[in-house]
Formats: structure tokens, C-alpha cells, sequence
């Protein structure tokens, strides 16, 4: 979807648990919830008033609605998902002329701001004075069993964040019935990081030589019947269904283009905010945070590469490295208990380095 395609009434433009796969923040804003680290994330994001921030994973308004309660700042927001955009018209008539949704994939979103003609220069702006992500599916999806995140609820196996936009995308009951075994098996260890992938692969693959998997209840079915119970109480399908969505909606790819952009869009002094829900995600913030504060081991002294300089910092880490949820929240919210918060702020530009002859007096 376009990022400038897409419009809500009232004056703005318009352009994640356990029962899916992956314990995702309860941020139905307008449900009476509230969103996983919200007050750690407004201290790490330090919103003021006349400043630009960005809201790059909207979901239910959980975070763009904190943030524009605590100051008087103009607020743009990504979502994929259309029903996300037909939710936020409600906040966007509470804080008329400070909201503007924007449709689409963030990583494609950030991507198209970087252009001189993007949608931030439309706006004229030039920079960011903080990005806050909050990754993963929202709980809003997570509820609905028509999305096909669920296995509490049987439903279509579907789980597109985007299901509005491109209906022939594919689906994860495209990807169940397809792949070979081989890399159905790969496919569940890399990105559920699930220990008896194949086992689960070799079922699948018989279920589906009788007939089609079409349904939630169907998959989590076959699972169930190759894993024993979990201890810790967690469903044996959890897993297997957070593989599969993180590869119909491309997750780990979008992640790293939208770390990258946004970082490119902040200006100095602007912070980068980042809340993950399980270890893949976090490994991906947590590199990219390392390398951009120039944190990152230096290379062996036999490796050539440590006789190159090393690139100034361009970024610093802000308070502790890593944030979890407390005893109270995770209580009042069994669902922020995997919620992970990590932050960096930009530094000014460092001072060019001239050849020797241009710098002397």
C-alpha cells in the first residue's frame, strides 16, 4: 500500500501472546489496556512539546496516544493493517492536526521518507526527534479469530497483517500445504526456534497428503499430537505458529530496514526506541544498537580489518541496556511478560576528518 494512499476523516491523513506465537503487547488503547512498557518507553523516548516522533508499529494507538498526551508534538504512525488505520480516525479526531496515519510495510514507509520528495518532506520536515517500535502482531489481531493468529479460537490459517491490501499474498495455509518437508522443518526451527521441527514437519506433511490444512485448530491439532505438554504451560503449537507468521509477514526483514531507516531519519539528539517480544527480534535491535553506538567488538588483531580506522560513533545508548516488564505489569498483563525495551539516542555530527593540507591553518 502507498504510503500517501490512504486517508481518515476528522483532518489526518491516514496512509502482539502466547495464543499466537508470540506474547505481543496488549495495546488496545481504545479497549480500556494499556500498552506493555508505556511509561518506559515515554522516559526513553522523552517526548516534548513542537517536537516531530514517529510511531512506526500504530496497532491499537496503545503508544501514539501516550505520546501525545504527554506533550504537544506533531505524531505520524505506520500500520500495515487497514483495520488499524479505520481505528486510529478516533484518535486522530482527539488530537486534531497532530496525527497522521501512514498505510504500508514500515520498513517500505521509512524507506520512501529517505527520498527528497518522501511524505516527511510533503509535510516539511526534515528530521526525527524519536522513532518508537513495538514489534510483532497486536492484540486486536490476536483476538480476531478470522486473522488466523490464534490457536485458542479455531479460524481460517491466514496471518497476513496486511490481508486488506494484498489478498494474493500468501497465507500460512499456503506455506503449511507447499513447502517441502525439508524446509518446512527448517522453516520452524530458524524462526520458532522449535527443537523438534522435523518431527512436526514429517506430521504436517502426512495430515496434509489426506487433506488440505485450512484452519488454526486443524495445525495446532497436529503439533499438539507430536509434543508432550510444556511444563511451564505454554501450548506445544506456540512455536509453530509464531514461525510461520514471522515468514507470511516477513517480520525479521522489516525489522532491519526499518532499524535502519529510521536511525537515518533522527536528528541529533533524537531517540530510537525499540520494544521486542521474543529473541530473535531482540537479537536484531540489540546488534544494531551495539554496531550504531560503536559498541561492537574490535576485530582480532590478526584480522587486516584492525588496521582500518573505526567509524565515530554515530549514536549512544540511553539508561540501562536492556528494560523488562515489573512484577506489577507483567501481573495486571500476563502478556507483557516476553516485552524487552532497548534505546538509543543520535549524537551531533562528528567533525570531518581533512587530509592533512586542507586542515592546516
Amino acid at each position: 500500500m502507498n504510503a500517501a494512499a490512504v486517508r481518515v476523516p476528522s483532518g489526518a491523513s491516514v496512509s502482539r501472546d502466547p495464543a499466537s506465537g508470540n506474547p505481543a503487547s496488549d495495546d488496545q488503547a481504545f479497549g480500556g489496556h494499556v500498552p506493555v512498557l508505556r511509561d518506559e518507553m515515554l522516559a526513553a523516548l522523552a517526548p516534548r512539546d513542537g517536537g516531530i516522533y514517529l510511531d512506526a508499529t500504530f496497532g491499537g494507538g496503545g503508544y501514539a496516544e501516550a505520546i501525545l498526551s504527554a506533550a504537544a508534538c506533531t505524531l505520524f504512525a505506520i500500520d500495515r493493517d487497514p483495520d488499524a488505520l479505520a481505528r486510529g480516525a478516533a484518535l486522530a479526531a482527539r488530537f486534531p492536526g497532530r496525527l497522521h496515519l501512514l498505510g504500508g510495510r514500515f520498513g517500505d514507509v521509512l524507506a520512501a521518507a529517505l527520498a527528497p520528495d518522501g511524505w516527511l518532506a510533503t509535510h516539511g520536515v526534515h528530521a526525527l526527534d524519536g522513532v518508537v517500535f513495538d514489534f510483532g502482531v497486536s492484540s486486536f489481531q490476536i483476538d480476531d479469530p478470522a486473522r488466523g493468529f490464534s490457536f485458542r479460537a479455531d479460524g481460517p490459517l491466514d496471518m497476513r497483517m496486511d490481508r486488506g491490501a494484498d489478498p494474493a499474498s500468501p497465507t500460512a495455509a499456503d506455506l503449511v500445504n507447499r513447502l517441502p518437508e525439508r524446509d518446512l522443518a527448517d522453516l520452524l526451527h530458524e524462526l520458532g526456534e522449535e527443537r523438534a521441527a522435523r518431527r512436526i514437519a514429517r506430521a504436517i506433511v502426512a495430515a496434509r497428503a489426506i487433506a488440505p490444512i485450512e484452519t488454526t485448530a486443524r495445525l495446532a491439532g497436529i503439533v499438539r499430537a507430536v509434543l508432550p505438554p510444556d511444563r511451564s504451560g505454554i501450548d506445544p503449537a506456540t512455536r509453530s505458529f509464531q514461525a510461520l507468521r514471522i515468514r507470511v509477514n516477513d517480520e525479521l526483514g522489516e525489522i532491519a530496514r526499518g532499524l535502519a531507516a529510521a536511525a537515518a531519519l533522527l536528528a541529533p539528539g533524537g531517540r530510537l526506541v525499540a520494544v521486542a517480544f521474543h529473541s530473535l527480534e531482540d537479537r536484531l535491535v540489540k546488534r544494531f544498537m551495539i554496531e550504531a553506538a560503536g559498541r561492537a567488538p574490535a576485530p582480532s588483531r590478526h584480522d587486516p580489518r584492525g588496521l582500518l580506522a573505526r567509524t565515530p560513533p554515530r549514536f549512544r545508548l540511553c539508561g540501562a541496556p536492556l528494560l523488562r516488564p515489573g512484577a506489577a505489569e507483567t501481573a495486571a498483563n500476563p502478556r507483557a511478560r516476553s516485552g524487552r525495551l532497548r534505546a538509543m539516542e543520535r549524537l551531533a555530527a562528528p567533525d570531518p576528518v581533512l587530509p592533512p593540507e586542507e586542515s592546516a591553518p
